[in-house]
């Protein structure tokens, strides 16, 4: 197997003459530039990159690490890295760009590389919306095979739950074409399984009839954190599907780029969007509205086209570690025990702690199953924070409440690379497990949440 930096430039100059893309190699003019990610909470320290431009780069480079034994990571964005591609190949796809629309079948069929804000937009002008996520900047590919957990999900559940295509180059360098009539073992675990069964190339998936949505955040000073958190807590409990919401903790550093608001002190903010009218929205948000003094209130009715306005992620590049656990039940006990960890007083090092609301269309089986998994759970408990020697708290203090599984989307940093299997139950595990021993038995797509190839039986 090929290691560390060991390519020799001859290796490099072959993969560079396959290509119509570019080949780099660590002390190239962009090297650096072109293996960093959203999140840099990890560096990236590949042998080369391969920079591609079609999906037939792809399949070359692919074919090429293969011939080597190398293993191979894959970047577009890099919003959430879970493991630092040590030597081997990093193939760069976020140059493969591009959004089609078909109005009549309302489904859209996106390139590799392609960003949120790319479909929203090209949707938008047919009235039609994606299950996109809470940051219009993620990777379509990325966000979508790892479930994709949306701002309308409660109304139309997982992202990958609409997913109706996938062009995907598996690690012998074939590409294949996945869907629910071809090739179904592939299709049902790349929705779900993350990037370990290959380079998905493009993707197709059913977009929704939503063109504006009443949405925005309720913003309350940090005081008022129990009495917003119960009431969110009662809340919720009887909300219409059409109503996906969640509630942040916010530690926001004293730093200029931060409204004055948030810097450097505990903020409670309630995330909404509500496919109702606005008028219905308003009566619903009533009883959190009265739940303690706001600072802020940004509710209206508002194009999806600005449905990245609701939670308003980070747009620069940082480095975080991200955690997450599906709670099985958000009681009262729960409840006081997150703020006994997050709430005021508490010495929490977390920037935002959030309670996301499932149920709904998440928590039924999609039309055409898929490896997505904790579809009973009521609720992902997932924390936000920068680089500390400290142990995280609050996810470990919420185990109780636990169904014992994790959200993957929510998982990034190094330490968080060998948590695959708290993603599933046991027999999706061995059921991936199986697949990839088919597609990748020398696990070159191992640079992620890696779901090792089950052994072979005799």
């Amino acid at each position: 197997m090929t290691t560390g930096k060991s390519i020799a430039n001859p290796a490099a100059a072959e993969l560079s003459g396959r290509l119509r893309g570019r080949v780099l190699q660590p002390g190239e003019e962009d090297f650096a530039l072109e293996r960093e990610g959203f999140n840099l909470i990890t560096e990236h320290d590949p042998d080369l990159i391969a920079v591609v431009a079609d999906a037939a780069d792809v399949r070359e480079a692919v074919a090429f690490a293969a011939a080597r034994r190398m293993p191979i990571s894959v970047q577009a964005t890099g919003h959430g890295p879970s493991t630092a591609a040590d030597g081997g190949l990093l193939i760069s796809t976020r140059r493969l760009r591009g959004v089609s629309i078909d109005p009549v079948t309302r489904t859209a069929r996106v390139q590799g590389g392609t960003q949120w804000y790319e479909v929203i937009q090209a949707a938008a002008e047919y009235g039609l919306a994606p299950l996109s996520g809470s940051s219009p900047l993620t990777g379509v590919i990325g966000y979508t095979l790892g479930g994709g957990l949306g701002l309308m999900a409660r109304a139309y559940g997982y992202a990958a739950d609409k997913v109706t295509a996938i062009d995907i180059v598996t690690a012998d360098g074939r590409a294949h074409r996945a869907t629910a009539d071809h090739e179904r073992d592939l299709f049902w675990a790349v929705r779900g399984g993350k990037g370990n069964f290959g380079v998905v190339t493009a993707l197709e998936f059913e977009l929704v009839p939503v063109s504006r949505l009443y949405g925005g955040g309720l913003f309350f000073a940090g005081e008022a954190t129990a009495d917003v958190l119960h009431a969110w807590r009662h809340w919720t409990a009887s909300l219409p599907e059409d109503m996906t919401s969640s509630l942040a903790l916010l530690r926001l550093p004293d730093i200029e780029r931060v409204p004055d608001f948030l810097r450097g002190r505990l903020t409670v903010h309630v995330r909404i969007a509500y496919l109702g009218s606005a008028k219905d929205g308003e009566k619903l948000l009533a009883p959190l509205r009265a739940a303690g003094p706001l600072i802020v209130d940004t509710l209206a009715e508002i194009p999806y086209t600005r449905s990245g306005e609701i939670h308003n992620d980070p747009t620069e590049p940082i480095p975080y570690n991200e955690r997450s656990m599906m709670l099985r039940v958000l009681d009262e006990a729960a409840v006081d025990r997150l703020l006994e960890l997050a709430g005021p007083g508490a010495d929490c090092i977390d920037l935002t702690v959030e309670l996301r609301q499932l149920g709904g269309a998440v928590g039924r089986a999609p039309r055409l199953p898929n490896a997505v998994d904790h579809r009973d759970a009521a609720f992902v408990l997932s924390t936000v924070s920068l680089p500390d020697d400290r142990p995280p708290l609050v996810v470990d203090g919420m185990a109780p409440w636990g169904t014992g599984r994790r959200y993957l989307n929510f998982l990034a940093s190094p330490d968080t690379a060998s948590l695959a299997e708290s993603g599933y139950e046991p027999a999706t595990y061995a059921r991936l497990a199986r697949i990839k021993a088919h597609v990748d038995p020398h696990n070159l797509f191992r640079f992620n949440h890696n779901i090792a190839p089950a052994p072979l039986t005799a």
